[in-house]
């Protein structure tokens, strides 16, 4: 499968590129980012071609996978939905709760997928598998992720990590594993914001769970500290550890999207997903004030 890669910065280079050039289901044909050199060099580096415009890598490749903030992902997602190009999306689908909207509906007809690399880790997944369905009002559940990547390294300098903060990044991560542990989240039910970013929330569940969850990008954490837990009537349930190797989980992400295209079973983390997700972040700010 013919993909183009939108974006050239460190996620671009770290994670989506190698990645897919080392996939036997995909070939990173085309590459294109908004000042061409930097696309050039990309280029050289992981093979390809680079080229001039967005339109030209549409014309190049069945697939395209974006590395790009938000506000720019939003646009060109539709863009390349809209001409039947697959699609897979950073999250957050978009800047606000339209474009996202916008996103998922251009999505519905073609394959997508968004990056949560959480889900593809294999010891969150394993923890995921071990904790029971039915959690009801007896079961509580708590994730906290600590990072330093606002501070220094390859992220510091992300203006829109910078402005719109953990919630923002990292919220999507959680957020879906609380989903997928308790029960679909019903809604928020408290928020709140320290400055410069710890983000504290509390979530109920359908069925009863409540969760918690405590984020940030800027307390001095390397490597960043993730740890999952939920205790009740479902038993006690913990995952402690670091990020997960996101080039490993994007390999697994595109077994599944390489599969989905070629008629096998769908993806579930797919831009619909991603949609809800950004619904439950917005309600979160929102609460926070």
């Amino acid at each position: 499968m013919r993909v183009g890669l939108v974006g050239g910065g460190p996620w671009a280079r770290r994670v989506h590129g190698p990645a897919l050039v080392a996939h036997p289901g995909t070939e990173l044909t085309t590459l294109w980012t908004r000042r061409p050199e930097v696309a050039a060099e990309l280029a050289g580096e992981l093979g390809g071609r680079a080229v001039g415009s967005f339109e030209e890598l549409l014309d190049d490749v069945d697939a395209v996978a974006f590395a790009v903030p938000p506000q720019v992902q939003g646009e060109l997602a539709v863009r390349a939905a809209v001409a039947g190009k697959h699609l897979i999306c950073e999250k957050p689908l978009a800047a606000d709760l339209d474009g996202a909207r916008a996103v998922a509906e251009a999505a519905a007809g073609v394959v997508s997928a968004v990056v949560l690399t959480l889900r593809y880790d294999a010891g969150i997944a394993d923890w995921l598998s071990g904790v029971p369905a039915g959690a009801g009002p007896d079961t509580v559940g708590a994730i906290r992720w600590l990072s330093g990547s606002l501070l220094g390294g390859p992220y510091a300098t992300s203006t829109w990590r910078a402005e719109r903060g953990a919630l923002l990044d990292l919220g999507p991560h959680v957020i879906d594993l609380l989903d997928t542990a308790l029960g679909p989240v019903t809604g928020v039910d408290w928020a709140h914001l320290d400055e410069p970013d710890l983000w504290r929330f509390a979530l109920r569940h359908d069925g009863g769970a409540h969760s918690t969850v405590t984020v940030s990008l800027r307390l001095p954490v390397d490597p960043s500290e993730i740890e999952l837990t939920v205790f009740g009537g479902v038993g006690r349930h913990r995952f402690s550890g670091g990020a997960a190797d996101a080039r490993t989980c994007y390999r697994r992400l595109l077994d599944g999207f390489v599969g989905a295209v070629h008629g096998g079973p769908p993806v579930v983390l797919d831009a619909a997903r991603g949609l809800r997700l950004q619904e439950i972040v917005d309600e979160v700010g929102r609460v926070a004030g």
